[in-house]
């Protein structure tokens, strides 16, 4: 009889033990499949433009390929913001496929800039339709950092 309360006491114990492990996997398994990538770009370069492209687009096959999520944001602050301009992007057709075709990549302008090129021209240069803008780009690039996000200047 005491033998047989053991072995039930045995018997519950690794079945919750079991349980929890079962409960805790799937949340474990859940938060590594959940990708953050912030990419940067600085510089007035169409190359370095489509690159920053090419990473978001190749990184997005990859992690949706596995069947995982990834959020991919662009920050895009001094010469790099003409990347985001209306008027004169480099890859404007590009970039407003990305908007249409990836609900998971955004595209940030910084305010900074942008009121710089405001007070050069005498009015601000419009971004294109669906870039949102924080006021300095590089902060937004170390709160990304600070939440785990991986920072990235291709």
């Amino acid at each position: 009889m005491i033998h047989g309360r053991a072995n039930r006491r045995a018997l519950l114990h690794a079945a919750l033990a079991v349980g929890s492990l079962i409960a805790i996997r799937p949340a474990a398994a859940q938060a590594a499949e959940f990708h953050r990538l912030a990419l940067q770009i600085s510089d007035d370069d169409p190359v370095k433009m489509r690159a920053v492209l090419d990473v978001a687009a190749n990184v997005s096959r990859h992690y949706s390929g596995q069947g995982e999520d990834v959020e991919i944001a662009v920050v895009a602050f001094n010469g790099g913001l003409d990347m985001l301009l209306a008027d004169r992007s480099p890859v404007k057709e590009r970039l407003g496929n990305f908007l249409k075709s990836m609900p998971n990549v955004s595209f940030i302008a910084c305010g900074n800039t942008l009121e710089t090129l405001a007070a050069k021209e005498d009015k601000r240069p419009p971004l294109i339709d669906g870039v949102s803008v924080t006021q300095v780009g590089v902060a937004a690039l170390m709160e990304l950092a600070e939440k785990s996000w991986t920072i990235v200047r291709p």
